[in-house]
């Protein structure tokens, strides 16, 4: 069994995000990037498929040269190899584009594939578009919130679980197929030092050389997401009021004071 796993080098912390102001797209170039840490339940669930029902894991990413060392700390914790797509022509692509290379990346590349799974979502844009949009370029299906699976011929067996609800799911779906993960729901194993630092000669970096995909359908130019503007959030004065006296005199004060401020 052949099994994707999509990885983004994302930006690790709030702190370090950075917004081109004409774009409005992160910037990521000079950045320090880590592999997404949600991916890392991904990547602990495809292995976990491998090891029980055999194959190849593949990590796929696209993103900067800067992206390489996520990849890196993932074939350390067991993935087989991975795929970089970077050109300067992918850059400031929305999630529709980005999935777009993907797909066409997995079309080109790994045409033998049997499940592609993904993580919830990323923790410096949180969008959770990536695996529904990659199916849909794909035209195969797609179940979100996965925690556990089991293959039965050319069949995959999920289970689900929606929090808000708190249902529990089980679904059957024919292979190929995306699945996204629910984060949290894996252990994900130890990175392995001696895989990490022999990464670099399986992590293949493919540009739009190779795919030869529309520079009108990649990156910022194929992008139908368009940031309108940007303005920083202006938070109103904080009030401070002290209510006194016993506890029914005090709530019927409370109560009162939200009325005027126009909450309840």
């Amino acid at each position: 069994m052949k099994i994707v796993v999509f990885t983004k080098a994302a930006v690790p912390l709030s702190s370090a995000i950075r917004i081109d102001p004409k774009t409005g797209t992160l910037i990521r170039e000079g950045v320090p990037l880590t592999a997404n840490v949600w991916d890392r339940d991904a990547v602990e669930f495809a292995l976990k498929l491998r090891d029980r029902y055999g194959g190849e894991v593949i990590a796929l990413s696209m993103a900067p040269p800067s992206g390489i060392p996520a990849l890196e700390s993932l074939i350390g914790m067991g993935v087989d190899r991975a795929i970089l797509a970077s050109d300067r022509a992918f850059a400031g692509a929305d999630t529709w584009a980005t999935a777009h290379v993907l797909a066409k990346t997995i079309e080109k590349f790994i045409p033998d594939y049997d499940l592609i799974v993904t993580g919830e979502e990323t923790i410096d844009s949180t969008t959770a578009h990536i695996g529904a949009q990659t199916a849909s370029w794909l035209g195969v299906p797609y179940v979100y919130y996965v925690y556990d699976a089991e293959i039965k011929g050319r069949t995959i067996v999920v289970r689900r679980f929606l929090e808000d609800e708190g249902v529990d799911e089980v679904y059957e779906v024919e292979m190929p197929a995306v699945v996204s993960v629910l984060k949290g729901s894996q252990v994900p194993r130890e990175i392995s030092l001696s895989r990490k630092l022999a990464a670099r000669e399986r992590i293949q970096t493919i540009s739009n050389k190779e795919l030869g995909l529309d520079p009108e359908c990649v990156g910022l130019r194929g992008s139908p997401t368009v940031v309108a503007g940007m303005a920083p959030a202006v938070y109103p004065p904080r009030k401070k009021i002290v209510l006194q006296g016993e506890s029914g005199e005090v709530a019927r004060k409370l109560v009162e004071a939200l009325k005027q401020e126009g909450i309840l």
